[in-house]
């Protein structure tokens, strides 16, 4: 029960300044309740900040301040501060850096008052300049949503006059409105879709499990097609016939779209969203509404698992698996973990969904820790692709082309049927690589220790690190020869050019991330395809996340081995799951699927896994190998990255910090390092790697809290401590 304080009497107020502990305030005039969202002094600043309980004392009482007001917002339940606080333990973070996560909307402290809205009249503007046509696009991607003007100038990139033009001449009009709504109430007695046996008998167990009001973690394993989606949604009715609120995280701001139109479909309105193409607006409206209770669910990034629900009672985290629920700037966590956490403090159900669960999750279903729901066959007619290898070894392929004899026949199959093909290689831009032909000088990122990608679509160089662009260079930046400069290795917009050459009739569609300048733009092109707008699609990883392609029934993998390189732990895992993703793009209706994956070595044990399809079998290996080498999930492992401008300085802290082991030693922990990252300068900044292993029932976070305390850290050098590593770049 949250503690009441009157007037005088001594809080401790968090703030989201970096001071690390929350500070001792006087109760304003009225008093305030722990979890109350105030307004506080701070040296001459004014700050927001949330009460986080009694204060610490032990300070002159004379110098104590006062808070100024409590600010008109839900304040944060104890269920959401316990959640911040265990984060924070877990990952190590300074909870004031919680506290931001948690309170990332704007304007939190300004009161329900109106503001000055604009929607679109539905009249065209007689004088269409390509500024007024982004205006409307904008208009369009907001879907009928009030806009402020200085919203609607920034998001389409506008001088304030041109909105002003478009206001005189009625294509936007002005109005009053409260600055936050409630979301449409969404109906659960509305009917879903017919389920098949499998499904009605998941969607049974999951709505039980709601029905319960306890907590539980459940797989929901269903291969690709076989209608996961549809089954977690019952849970989610079940979950609003109960007056609890549930929140579905999903991987790619791209599947937002479409999977709110199922959503609306199935429950007759539209959820809220929490996603960085969501305004600033909406997203304060949001944060207000879901602690009233007055939005019933959200669809959402990693980052709408730190909202103040009034009462969460379902997660559903959509392909589970995906790489992009790990956080790796900031707050280190991964969404899916800290998704089972919250739940737990939160009398929730969790649903991971996932046709290619993550080796973690598939050990904890296995163990008993998580319940197991399995959708063994695709929904309706469509039937699982058949899949084969194409040895690049028995194929003598020119140079500069990628796409091989067999794989081409099969694709002029499909063109003749009226079908679709996808090629997929995972590598955006045209090559990976640079190089001058007559000094050998490979074009790399000024401020990274990373070659410069190709592309060419762009005309232009870009660093995948730091987002670095130049012009594509006519003469070597080292020697100054021109008209020497080549490209080395495929990336899709090269494997499109072989692909125009090969079947110049084909109608194609690239779909990789940096082509599309917003998410509505990419939706409208999957949409084009998805109604058959395309012959050959080519795609990078963006493709493989739950796309439905009705006429897609051949998947050709270009490099088929490209994820097998390296050293990373997961390699095995990723590569596996990503194949059998993309795979699952085929065949998807009526029609069979096929997926031809070309590699050169069919013998890897990996390869002849996503063939098989025993994926019991791989996860059952892929365990006993990480079981003898005590590597998570049966182990523990924690990244330690030092960055500075300085090479030296970093080198030789990260050194000291490593002789100074006797706190991990005591756990029985072991170092590995220091030594340069794979990437070791990105941004200007040079980076040094520690790697600590420990038994997996070991008190990591306490030893490596003893540990980095030791050192105090020169200035403009950083320490990051990565729980749970997923990336060892």
């Amino acid at each position: 029960m949250s503690q009441r304080f009157i007037e005088g009497d001594l809080v401790g107020v968090l703030t989201t300044e970096p001071l690390g502990r929350p500070l001792d305030y006087r109760a304003p005039e009225g008093g305030c309740v722990e979890g109350d969202l105030v307004e506080v002094p701070l040296g001459p600043r004014r700050v927001i900040g949330c009460v986080w309980g009694p204060g610490a004392g032990g300070f002159d009482p004379a110098r104590i301040r006062k808070v100024n007001r409590v600010l008109d917002a839900t304040p944060l339940r104890d269920e959401m501060r316990i959640f911040l606080t265990r984060v924070a333990d877990y990952t190590l973070t300074p909870l004031p850096l919680m506290l931001r996560l948690a309170t990332r909307a704007p304007d939190l402290g300004a009161g329900p008052a109106t503001r000055r809205v604009l929607r679109a009249t539905g009249r065209e503007p007689t004088r269409e300049t390509e500024a007024r046509l982004r205006v409307m696009d904008v208009l369009d991607a907001f879907d009928g949503a009030a806009v402020t003007a200085s919203e609607l100038s920034a998001e389409a990139g506008v001088s304030s006059a041109v909105i002003k033009g478009l206001v005189k001449a009625g294509v936007l009009a002005e109005e009053d409105a409260p600055r936050d709504l409630p979301y449409p109430r969404l109906n659960p007695a509305l009917p879903g879709k017919p389920l098949s046996e499998d499904q009605a008998a998941a969607a049974a167990a999951m709505s039980a499990a709601v029905a319960s009001g306890e907590y539980g973690t459940t797989l929901l394993k269903g291969v690709t097609g076989s209608g996961k989606t549809e089954v977690y949604l019952e849970a989610v009715a079940e979950t609003l016939r109960h007056d609890r609120q549930a929140l579905v995280l999903l991987p790619e701001i791209a599947l937002t779209a479409g999977f709110i139109d199922r959503v609306e479909a199935r429950f007759g309105a539209r959820p809220a969203e929490w996603h960085s193409g969501v305004t600033a607006t909406e997203r304060r409206r949001l944060w207000r509404m879901i602690g009233q209770g007055d939005a019933q669910l959200v669809v959402g990034a990693r980052s709408a698992l730190f909202l103040p629900f009034r009462d969460l009672g379902l997660i559903v985290v959509d392909e589970e698996h995906d790489t992009s629920y790990k956080q790796e700037e900031g707050v280190y966590y991964n969404a899916r973990d800290m998704a089972v956490l919250r739940a737990s403090i939160a009398g929730a159900q969790v649903v991971l969904a996932s046709a290619t669960p993550a080796l973690e999750t598939w050990v904890n279903a296995d163990t008993g820790k998580y319940r197991r729901l399995d959708l063994t066959a695709r929904f309706g007619a469509a039937e699982l692709p058949q899949m084969r290898a194409l040895d690049l070894r028995e194929e003598r392929l020119p140079a500069n082309r990628w796409i091989s004899s067999q794989l081409a026949e099969a694709v002029e199959q499909r063109i003749k049927a009226k079908e679709q093909s996808l090629l997929f290689l995972n590598r955006r831009g045209y090559a990976p690589v640079t190089i001058c032909r007559a000094c050998g000088h490979q074009v790399g990122c000024n401020d990274c220790d990373a070659r410069m990608v190709e592309h060419r679509f762009l005309k232009q160089l870009q660093c995948h690190q730091c987002g670095a662009t130049r012009p594509i260079p006519h003469a070597c930046p080292a020697c100054g020869v021109e008209g020497r400069m080549a490209p080395v290795g495929p990336g899709v917009e090269r494997l499109a050019e072989e692909v125009a050459e090969r079947f110049p009739d084909a109608r194609v569609s690239v779909l990789s991330s940096d082509l599309f300048g917003t998410a509505r733009a990419l939706k409208e092109s999957i949409e084009t395809i998805a109604a058959g707008g395309a012959d050959i699609i080519i795609g990078t990883q963006i493709v493989a996340k739950g796309h439905n392609f009705p006429l897609l029934t051949l998947v050709g993998v270009i490099d088929a081995d490209l994820g097998l390189q390296g050293s990373d732990l997961r390699a095995a895992e990723r590569t596996f799951q990503l194949m059998r993703q993309v795979a699952g793009r085929a065949g998807r209706a009526e029609k069979p699927g096929l997926a031809l994956l070309q590699t050169h070595q069919p013998e890897h044990p990996v390869i002849r896994a996503i063939l098989t399809g025993d994926e019991e079998e791989f996860w059952r290996a892929e365990a006993a190998e990480r079981r003898m080498a005590g590597s998570p999930p049966y182990g523990r492992m924690a990244g330690i990255i030092l960055s500075s401008p300085d090479p030296a300085r970093v080198f030789d802290v990260a050194a000291e910090l490593a002789r100074r082991d006797e706190p991990l030693r005591r756990i029985g922990a072991q170092i590995w390092g220091p030594a340069p990252a794979p990437i070791a300068r990105v941004r200007g900044r040079h980076r040094v790697r520690l790697l600590i292993k420990a038994d997996r029932t070991a008190p990591l976070q306490p030893a490596l809290a003893e540990w980095a305390a030791q050192i105090k850290l020169p200035a403009n050098m950083r320490l990051a401590i990565d729980i749970d590593p997923q990336s060892f770049l």
